[in-house]
C-alpha cells in the first residue's frame, strides 16, 4: 500500500505540469524573452533597488515569478547569447573564445555561431512559430551568421555591441564601420541614433506582436540598453529624469518598454496565452567606489560583470503569463538561460535535436510553480573564456586553485592559487570562505569540476562535447548602401 499512496501522491503533484502540457499541445503559447544588456541584479525596484524608478517591473513581479537564482553562462555579451540561442554552454558550441576577438565577437570578424547549430527559433519553426528578433544579435554579422539564417522570419537591430562604433581597430588594423542599424540583411541607418534604440526597437516590437496576434509567435527582444559604454542612451523623454544620470535614465526607459508590452498583450487578448521572461545577459560592470552606481548594481550579490562572479552569473529574472505563471511568488532554485529552449520546445510540442547534446533543461515546473520542484542542475560550471573557474552543487559555489584569468571573481593572477567554497544561498555576497571546514565538499565538487573539463574543456584540455565555432570565408562589413527613408529616422 505504501507505494500506492507514494504513486498518488507523485501524481497529484503532477498535474499542474501536465494540465501545462495539454493546454501547451491545445494552444501553442506564445513566448517572448526580453533580454537587456549588462543590467545588474540590483538594478530594478523588484530586486532591491531603491534608486530606480520601475513600475512597471513591480507590476510583472506581483503578476508574476521572480527568480532569484537565475543564471547566465558567462559574464560577457557573446558567449550568454550563445547559450540562450543553443541551450548550451558556450565552451560546447565554440563561441567561447576565438583567435581574432577574444570572447566577444567584434565587428568584420570571419566568426559567428555555427550555422549546424539548433537555435531556439529554429526549434520552434518545427511548430510553424512566427520568429522576429528585435534588438542586439552579437552573434555574427556576416551573412551566413544573421539572425535571418538562424531561424528568424525578421530582424530589426544592430548586429554587435552599442560601444563598437566606426574606428580603426588597433588588434588587427581592420576598419570597423559605422554602428549598423539593420532590418532583415539591409542596413537601414549607419551611423544608427544610440539614443532612440530602446524607442524604436520598442516600437517596432509592439507593431509585429499585433500583426502575429492570430498566429503562435517567437519574439527575442535583446535590448540594447543599458549597454558597454560608460553613458548609456535614452529618448529625450526619459534623458535626465533619473537620479542616476544615465544609466539610470536608461533603465527607467527600459521599465517603460516593457510596461507597453505588458499592455499590448492585455489590449489584444492574448496575454493569457503570452509567457514573458525579463532578464539580462549578464550583471553590471559596476564602478570600484561601491556607492556609486552610475554602472550599475549588482548587489547584494557580490562582484562585477565580465568575471566569475556571482554579481555577474546571476541575474534579475521575472517569468509573467496571466493564469500560469503564479503571481506575486518567488523561485529560488537555480535555473539558467540554457533551459529556455528545451522549456520552450516542450511546452510548444517541438522535438528536441537527438544528434547532439544540450545541457539546459525543461524547467517548466519550476516557471509554473508545481509544488516541491526542484532545480535540475546537479553541478553548473562558471567560465572565464576557456577556464573553468568555478563549480557550484546545490548551495555551493567552489573556486578552484587556478592561476588567475583577468575574469576572476576573488583574486588577481599575483596571488597564489587557492581554494574557495562558498554557501551562496546563505552568504549571499560571498564574504565566508569555508573551504577548510568542508573537505568533503571539495572532493565532490573537483569530480564534477574534471567532469567539466573532460566534456567541455579547461585551457589546453580540449573537451570531448566540444563543438566547432562558425568560420566565414569572405568578410566584409555591413555598411550602409541605400538612403535611409524617412520612416527610418529616429524620434528621439
Amino acid at each position: 500500500m505504501r507505494w500506492l499512496v507514494g504513486w498518488i501522491i507523485a501524481t497529484l503533484t503532477m498535474l499542474p505540469l501536465l494540465g501545462t502540457a495539454t493546454a501547451a499541445e491545445t494552444s501553442q503559447p506564445n513566448f517572448i524573452i526580453v533580454y537587456c544588456d549588462n543590467l545588474g541584479y540590483g538594478d530594478i525596484e523588484p530586486f532591491g533597488s531603491t534608486l530606480h524608478r520601475t513600475p512597471n517591473l513591480n507590476r510583472m513581479a506581483r503578476d508574476g515569478r521572480t527568480f532569484t537564482h537565475f543564471c547566465v553562462t558567462a559574464g560577457v555579451c557573446t558567449p550568454s547569447r550563445a547559450s540562450i540561442m543553443t541551450g548550451c554552454y558556450a565552451q560546447r558550441v565554440g563561441m567561447h573564445l576565438n583567435d581574432r576577438d577574444g570572447a566577444v565577437l567584434r565587428p568584420v570578424s570571419p566568426y559567428g555561431l555555427h550555422p549546424d547549430e539548433i537555435t531556439i527559433a529554429e526549434v520552434l519553426k518545427q511548430q510553424n512559430y512566427a520568429t522576429a528578433l528585435v534588438g542586439k544579435w552579437h552573434l555574427g554579422d556576416q551573412p551566413e551568421f544573421l539572425p535571418t539564417r538562424q531561424g528568424f522570419d525578421w530582424f530589426f537591430g544592430v548586429p554587435y555591441s552599442d560601444d563598437m562604433t566606426e574606428r580603426i581597430w588597433k588588434q588587427d588594423g581592420s576598419h570597423w564601420p559605422p554602428l549598423p542599424l539593420m532590418e532583415n540583411e539591409t542596413v537601414i541607418e549607419a551611423p544608427c541614433n544610440r539614443d532612440g534604440l530602446t524607442k524604436r526597437y520598442t516600437e517596432r516590437a509592439m507593431l509585429w506582436i499585433a500583426e502575429h496576434k492570430d498566429e503562435p509567435f517567437f519574439l527575442y527582444f535583446p535590448q540594447a540598453m543599458p549597454g558597454s559604454t560608460k553613458t548609456p542612451f535614452s529618448s529625450s523623454a526619459f534623458r535626465g529624469k533619473s537620479r542616476n544620470g544615465p544609466w539610470g535614465d536608461a533603465v527607467e526607459e527600459l521599465d517603460w518598454s516593457i510596461g507597453q508590452m505588458l499592455d499590448q498583450l492585455v489590449k489584444l487578448g492574448i496575454a493569457e496565452k503570452t509567457f514573458v521572461i525579463w532578464t539580462s545577459d549578464n550583471g553590471a560592470p559596476i564602478n570600484r567606489d561601491p556607492d556609486d552606481l552610475s554602472r550599475g548594481s549588482n548587489l547584494p550579490l557580490h562582484g562585477r560583470g565580465y568575471t566569475t562572479s556571482e554579481g555577474a552569473f546571476r541575474v534579475p529574472t521575472i517569468a509573467w503569463q496571466p493564469g500560469r505563471v503564479p503571481a506575486g511568488t518567488q523561485c529560488d532554485e537555480l535555473a539558467t538561460t540554457m533551459d529556455l529552449l528545451p522549456t520552450f520546445a516542450n511546452l510548444a510540442g517541438c522535438k528536441l535535436p537527438t544528434d547532439r547534446k544540450l545541457d539546459g533543461h525543461d524547467i517548466a515546473p519550476l516557471l509554473f510553480g508545481v509544488p516541491n520542484a526542484k532545480t535540475p542542475y546537479d553541478a553548473f560550471y562558471y567560465y572565464h573564456q576557456d577556464q573553468l573557474q568555478a563549480v557550484r552543487s546545490g548551495p555551493w559555489k567552489m573556486f578552484l586553485p587556478v592561476d588567475a584569468s583577468p575574469g576572476h571573481a576573488h583574486f588577481n593572477a599575483t596571488q597564489e592559487p587557492t581554494t574557495l567554497l562558498f554557501n551562496v544561498v546563505d552568504d549571499i555576497a560571498c564574504q565566508h570562505n569555508v573551504a577548510d571546514a568542508h573537505p568533503e565538499l571539495i572532493t565532490r565538487l573537483t569530480v564534477l569540476a574534471d567532469q567539466a573539463r573532460n566534456d567541455l574543456g579547461d585551457k589546453d584540455q580540449l573537451g570531448n562535447g566540444q563543438r566547432p565555432i562558425g568560420k566565414s570565408s569572405h568578410v566584409s562589413p555591413q555598411r550602409l548602401e541605400t538612403p535611409p527613408n524617412e520612416s527610418s529616422q529616429p524620434d528621439s
